[in-house]
């Protein structure tokens, strides 16, 4: 293992979520990888939405809770810009043997990934509005 992977998987917090004898490849990698890499980028997560609020005109801020959801999901499930920069701040903290392990099946991890990360953004709508 290089460096690089000890230094990434040092920086991860605890595993969240079980890992049980008939959980599938998908669900090992998303409680081994993407849900610690998803809470150790939160901060930027956050950051980045602000910011991609911000740049939409702002109209994120005035929305209500419940439509700030909702506007939530449709950035990144349809500005394929705006999803490929997230999913590129999960992958560039991938070590080797994941991304291997992720580019044999990237479509349904990318789905768990955003959303997961879809999910982390609406719990946490309150920090969103600065």
């Amino acid at each position: 293992m290089s460096e690089r992977d000890k230094g990434l998987l040092a920086l991860r917090p605890e595993i969240l979520g079980e890992i049980h004898p008939q959980s599938s490849a998908e669900e090992i990698f998303q409680n081994r990888t993407l849900r610690p890499v998803l809470k150790l980028q939160n901060d930027i997560f956050v950051e980045a939405f602000v910011n991609y609020a911000v740049k939409q005109k702002g109209q994120f801020f005035l929305l209500s809770t419940e439509k700030q959801l909702h506007y939530i999901e449709n950035a990144i499930q349809k500005d394929e810009k705006f999803r490929n920069a997230l999913k590129g701040m999960i992958i560039a903290l991938f070590t080797v043997e994941e991304y291997r392990e992720y580019i044999t099946n990237s479509s349904n991890l990318n789905k768990r990934m955003m959303n997961l990360l879809t999910e982390r953004l609406k719990d946490q709508v309150q920090l969103l509005i600065k």
